[in-house]
C-alpha cells in the first residue's frame, strides 16, 4: 500500500517566476515543513524581456538548498516544477543555453506571429484557442532562428522547466504538454503538427519530445544533487505551466470547478470534461494530468490597478482605504474598469484598444479605490459568464487565490458580485500545485493526492441582498463596455439572462 499520503513522505514544488525561484517541501498530509525562494532579475526594452537562463537554475538550487536544510533526505520522494508559459531558449546539445531566456510578455515577434497563424490556423482553430499572439513561443522560437539561420542545424527548443529538468536527472528528457501547447504542440492528437511546422521552416530536430504532465522523467543524479541538495534518486515529474499549478495547487479539479487568481492581473482557470473552442480566441485550454481539460484566461484588469493609482507617495494607506470601504462602502456602486496593461484588453474580451474609465461619481479618494475594487469583482463575473457562453461548466467549487485574496473586504464584495459561495484555500500557491502533482509518482491518482494535501481554508458566503444591490451596478458596466464596442451585444446579452431573477 502506497504511504504517498502520510506524514512520513515529503515530496518537493518547484516554482520559476518571473520575479523569484522558489521551493516547497510538503508532507502527504498537506503541511507546509520548509520553504525558500531566491531573486530573478529581469531585462525589459520596449517589447523584449529577457532573463539569464544561468540565473534560473542558480536561484533554483540556492533556494532548494535552503528549503531542505532541516529535512531528512530519506522522505524526500519526488519533485515537480511550473514555470512561466511561453518563456524558451535555444540550448546546444549539451543543454548548455545558446540565448537568453524569452519570456513570456516579450512581444518582439509580431511579424512572425502573423507568419505562424497564416501556416497554422486551421490548427490552432481546432485546439479552441484560433490564432497565436506574439508572445506565443512559437512565434518567438521562429524570431530565434531567423536571427541565425545556422541554429536550426544545432540548436535544440526549450521551454523554461525543460532547462531544468535537464540538469536535474543529467541529460535531456520530453517537455510537458502544458508548455508545450503555446509551441503549437497538438493537445487532441498529441503531437507536433508537422505539416505546418515545415512550411515555416521549423525543423522538426529542433523540438522535444513531448509527454502529458505528471509523467515521471528520470531521477536526480549526483551533480544536481550535489548542487541542489535534493537527494540523489529522487524521482522528477513533469510539471505544468504557472497558472495550471495554481490551479491544482488550490484543488480546482473536478468538472465545474474554478480557481480564480487576483494577482496584477485577473487569471481564472478550470476543468472540463471536454475541450472547449473560442471563436474570439481569448479562452484557450491545457490539457490535464487525468485527460480532463483546463480552460482559462488571463485578463489585463486587476489589482495591478491598486499599486499603480494608490501610493504611499500620494499619501495612501490601503489598509485604511479598505477599513473606510468596510465602514461606509456597503451602497457604493461607482465602477472603475480597472485595465493594468497598455496594450488594451484580452479576457473576457479582446479589445486592443481598450481604455480604463469610470461609471458614477467618486468625490473621495475611498471611493476611487472602491471603484475600482467593484470594477475588478465586474470583470471577474463578465470572465464567468462569457466562460459559461462558450460552454463551459462554470457552475462547481470557486476558490481565490493571489494576493487580492488577502483583502477580506475585497474577497466579500467579490463573493457578493457573484452570488457565490467561494473558499480561500490554506495555502494557495503554484509550488505546492507541484508538490501535489509530484505524489502522483506514488502510485495515487491527482485527485487523491489533492484531496489529502489541499487544505480547503476560509469559506465566503455571499450576502443575497448586497448581490442584488450590486447588480444594477454590473449591468450599468456591460452597457459601456457594448457602447465603446468592445464587447460583443450577444455575449452582453448572455451575462444579462444569467443576472435575471
Amino acid at each position: 500500500m502506497s504511504d504517498a499520503l502520510t506524514a512520513d513522505a515529503v515530496w518537493l514544488g518547484l516554482d520559476l517566476g518571473t520575479q523569484s525561484a522558489r521551493c516547497v517541501a510538503v508532507d502527504g498530509t498537506g503541511q507546509l515543513l520548509a520553504a525558500a525562494s531566491r531573486p530573478l532579475t529581469s531585462h525589459r526594452d520596449g517589447r523584449r524581456h529577457e532573463q539569464d537562463p544561468e540565473q534560473w537554475w542558480s536561484a533554483l538550487s540556492a533556494a532548494c538548498r535552503a528549503a531542505l536544510a532541516g529535512t531528512d533526505p530519506a522522505r524526500v520522494r519526488g519533485l515537480a516544477l511550473d514555470a512561466t508559459s511561453g518563456t524558451v531558449l535555444l540550448a546546444d546539445a549539451d543543454g548548455t543555453p545558446l540565448t537568453p531566456g524569452l519570456m513570456y510578455d516579450d512581444g518582439r515577434a509580431a511579424d512572425q506571429a502573423e507568419a505562424v497563424n497564416e501556416a497554422g490556423g486551421a490548427v490552432w482553430q481546432d485546439l479552441g484557442y484560433r490564432t497565436m499572439q506574439p508572445s506565443w513561443a512559437l512565434p518567438k522560437l521562429l524570431w530565434l532562428l531567423r536571427q541565425d539561420p545556422g541554429l536550426g542545424e544545432r540548436a535544440r527548443l526549450l521551454h523554461q522547466p525543460d532547462l531544468i529538468t535537464w540538469r536535474l536527472t543529467g541529460h535531456q528528457v520530453p517537455s510537458d504538454a502544458s508548455h508545450a501547447l503555446k509551441t503549437g504542440y497538438h493537445l487532441t492528437e498529441e503531437r507536433w503538427p508537422s505539416a505546418e511546422l515545415t512550411r515555416l521552416g521549423v525543423p522538426e530536430r529542433v523540438l522535444p519530445q513531448v509527454v502529458r504532465p505528471g509523467t515521471v522523467l528520470g531521477t536526480v543524479c549526483a551533480a544536481a544533487a550535489a548542487a541542489t541538495g535534493i537527494p540523489e534518486g529522487t524521482t522528477v515529474v513533469a510539471g505544468t505551466t504557472d497558472g495550471c499549478a495554481a490551479q491544482i495547487g488550490a484543488g480546482a479539479l473536478a468538472p465545474g470547478a474554478w480557481n480564480s487568481v487576483l494577482g496584477t492581473t485577473l487569471v481564472l482557470k478550470g476543468t472540463s470534461p471536454h475541450l472547449i473552442r473560442d471563436p474570439h480566441g481569448v479562452v484557450y485550454c491545457h490539457r490535464g494530468p487525468d485527460g480532463n481539460w483546463l480552460p482559462g484566461g488571463a485578463s489585463s484588469s486587476g489589482a495591478g490597478v491598486l499599486a499603480r493609482h494608490f501610493t504611499p507617495e500620494n499619501g495612501d494607506d490601503l489598509d485604511a482605504l479598505t477599513a473606510q470601504a468596510v465602514r461606509d462602502g456597503r451602497d457604493w456602486d461607482a465602477v472603475t474598469y480597472p485595465l493594468v496593461s497598455a496594450g488594451g484588453e484580452r479576457f473576457p474580451f479582446r479589445a486592443p484598444d481598450a481604455e480604463p474609465f469610470t461609471l458614477g461619481d467618486v468625490p473621495t479618494r475611498a471611493q476611487e479605490f472602491h471603484a475600482c475594487l467593484l470594477g475588478v469583482a465586474c470583470v471577474e463575473r463578465l470572465c464567468f459568464d462569457y466562460l459559461d457562453h462558450l460552454g463551459a461548466p462554470v457552475d462547481g467549487p470557486l476558490t481565490f487565490t493571489g494576493g487580492g485574496a488577502r483583502n477580506a473586504y475585497w474577497s466579500q464584495l467579490r463573493a457578493d458580485l457573484l452570488g457565490r459561495p467561494v473558499h480561500l484555500p490554506e495555502q494557495a500557491e503554484g509550488a505546492l500545485g507541484m508538490a501535489v502533482l509530484a505524489a502522483t509518482s506514488g502510485g495515487v491518482t491527482l485527485q487523491e493526492a489533492a484531496a489529502a494535501m489541499v487544505r480547503a481554508g476560509t469559506p465566503v458566503t455571499p450576502d443575497p441582498a448586497r448581490t442584488a444591490r450590486l447588480l444594477p451596478a454590473y449591468l450599468r458596466f456591460l452597457d459601456e463596455l457594448t457602447r465603446r464596442g468592445w464587447l460583443d451585444q450577444t455575449v452582453a446579452d448572455h451575462a444579462r439572462r444569467r443576472a435575471a431573477p
